[in-house]
């Protein structure tokens, strides 16, 4: 048993101790901090935030010497119990790491608990020191005694712990007791419509899974920091951190869902689908996680992509919105694509492998460079979906729990789908499908083309139309305005800013004579239809440049085809209903 304790040592200052206490140490007992957190892939150096590092054995200080930037060696004397201790500085708001103040802590292992090395696969146990009067604790790590104890390291460090004063909230689905944890909620909020909604997300990916059987999780807990500017999520085998703008959560007297609660319900549905579609049907390649670096995979298209493809059609499917509010949402991930140059250079299967460099790290350039695993990834779902679906032979939905139940050998009860490959994802497409799919798999996975979306979203009735161009697809550029300041903060790889002869960070100064000083004076100002003067600024110089006339295409818009026939009408309803 390698025993952990965790205290608040100073909230005012941020400051965690942790004391790990171990038995029968190695001569050279080895201990090392991750550097990344899983579901997360970028290499954050959780280990810059310790301090103050001791070890000790019958109340002896022993030689703690540090090999590398986030691990250390103890010099042992026998095998008398080992103890070290040490301060971790906790102010990461994010969900990825811990947090600390004297209003609320929040903590995720891989920050915090330093991994015995040879002894990863022993019960690890939790203990909590003395916390502020008033405090609550909440995680889904398994109650031990006055503690917790996970069965390993992977586990321990697995589920995060929210502490602090916080509203609670809990309901049943698919028979296991799920717990709802909000901090920093308003006074208005309105938690017994929160839980009702999450309670049919829940529902509604259970039995999408198992049918009438039970989750693969004895008890889930949600865990949402509501913050005044903020969202994300990450995923856990049995909770999920999330961190959301207050004013998104649902109000007392609210009737409809505004777009920013369904924003938060796509969101807690993303990290619930996660619970099966990455935690335990998972890459081959994170069958073993190797905390000490990088880990590839290219399957995060998959993992990811198709996770956001179910998250918001869960959402339909469960009626928590309408066919026309979810054809919006699925329009806006198009134009997303569609308006990333990078998907013409990057595949989604690159994309996935260069997430720790690309993704993780996006600068003025990453539109032009890569494309979103997430986003294209969902996209690629959406149309193998309706690939098999217009072919008549099951859907995509069969073949996820083809999957899971190829990776649990063959049972659609509680056990982990288990680790696979690309090859399992494409035997399963082709027993679904009655045939195989390794021409689409290289084309719209390996490939850079664009996807038939236009002609798959016809076969279910879903009309396909344009609108007029924004400015930011005429001119080929994200821009901000602040202070009359109006700014290049991306340029797109073949528009009319490149062409022009801008580059992210110039200044635009001056359209036709006109001084601009926000986007609405250049759109007030250009049509596009003719080249015109421009006055731009750069690292204090400026540049007499030429705006080419243009055409954009515009906005995609998606909307229900009045026109269908039954049969069309049919398969749009399959679709979206769940059949």
């Amino acid at each position: 048993m390698i025993r952990y304790r965790l205290e608040v040592a100073d909230a005012p200052a941020h400051q965690f101790r942790v004391t790990v206490t171990i038995a029968r140490p190695a001569a050279e007992q080895a201990l090392s901090l991750p550097v990344w957190i899983p579901g997360s892939y970028l290499v954050r150096e959780f280990a810059r935030h310790l301090s103050q590092l001791e070890a000790r054995q019958g109340g002896q200080a022993v030689p703690l010497v540090q090999g590398d930037k986030a691990g250390w060696v103890a010099h042992c004397r026998g095998r008398a119990t080992l103890v070290v201790s040490y301060v971790v500085y906790a102010f990461d708001t994010s969900v990825r790491a811990a947090y600390l103040d004297a209003q609320r802590g929040f903590f995720n292992g891989t920050g915090v608990f330093l991994r015995v090395h040879g002894r990863e696969c022993e019960p690890q146990q939790l203990a909590l020191g003395p916390l502020p009067k008033g405090w609550q604790v909440a995680t889904a790590l398994p109650a031990a005694g006055k503690g917790f104890e996970a069965v390993d390291y992977d586990e321990l460090v697995d589920h995060p712990v929210e502490l602090g004063r916080f509203w609670r909230g809990s309901f049943k689905a698919g028979g296991a007791p799920h717990e709802f944890v909000v901090a920093g909620a308003l006074p208005s909020f309105d938690g017994e419509r929160l839980l009702a909604d999450s309670r049919r997300i829940c529902e509604a990916q259970i039995a999408f899974w198992h049918g009438g059987k039970k989750p693969p999780f004895k008890r889930y807990v949600f865990l949402l920091n509501a913050v005044d500017d903020g969202y994300g999520g990450l995923e856990h085998r049995a909770s999920t951190a999330l961190i959301a703008n207050r004013r998104d959560l649902p109000r007392s007297g609210m009737k409809s869902a505004g777009e920013g609660y369904a924003t938060l319900l796509g969101l807690i549905s993303h990290e619930y689908f996660h619970t099966w579609n990455v935690k335990r049907l998972k890459p081959r390649d994170f069958e073993h996680y190797d905390y000490t670096r990088e880990n590839y995979t290219e399957l995060l298209w998959f993992f990811e992509g198709f996770t956001s493809y179910y998250d918001d059609l869960v959402l339909r499917r469960a009626g928590l919105i309408d066919e026309a509010r979810y054809l919006k949402l699925l329009a806006k991930t198009v134009n997303n694509v569609l308006g990333t140059p990078g998907r013409a250079v990057q595949s989604v299967a690159q994309a996935s492998f260069d997430a720790w460099v690309k993704y993780y790290r996006p600068d003025e350039n990453t539109v032009n460079a890569t494309v979103s695993y997430y986003t294209k990834g969902s996209l690629v779902a959406l149309a193998l979906d309706l690939t098999l679906r217009s072919e008549g032979s099951g859907s995509l939905d069969d073949v996820m729990r083809g999957l899971w139940a190829r990776g649990s050998g063959g049972s659609h009860g509680r056990a982990a789908g288990g680790p696979i490959t690309e090859d399992d994802i494409a035997a399963v497409l082709a027993e679904v499908g009655g045939r195989s799919y390794a021409h689409e798999l290289a084309a719209w996975v390996h490939g850079t083309g664009e996807l038939p979306l236009k002609p798959l979203l016809a076969r279910v009735g879903v009309a396909w139309s344009e609108d007029a161009p924004v400015l930011a697809q005429r001119l080929g550029a994200r821009l901000s305005d602040a202070g009359g300041v109006l700014r290049l903060q991306s340029v797109m790889r073949g528009g009319a800013a490149e062409r022009a002869g801008l580059a992210a960070g110039d200044e635009l100064v001056a359209l036709d004579g006109w001084r601009l000083k926000r986007s609405d004076d250049l759109t007030a100002l250009c049509a596009f239809e003719r080249p015109l003067p421009l006055l731009a600024a750069r690292d204090q110089r400026l540049l007499e440049l030429t705006l080419p006339a243009t055409q954009a295409a515009g906005a995609v818009v998606l909307g229900i085809d009045a026109q269908a026939d039954a049969a069309l009408r049919a398969r749009r309803q399959a679709w979206l209903g769940g059949a």
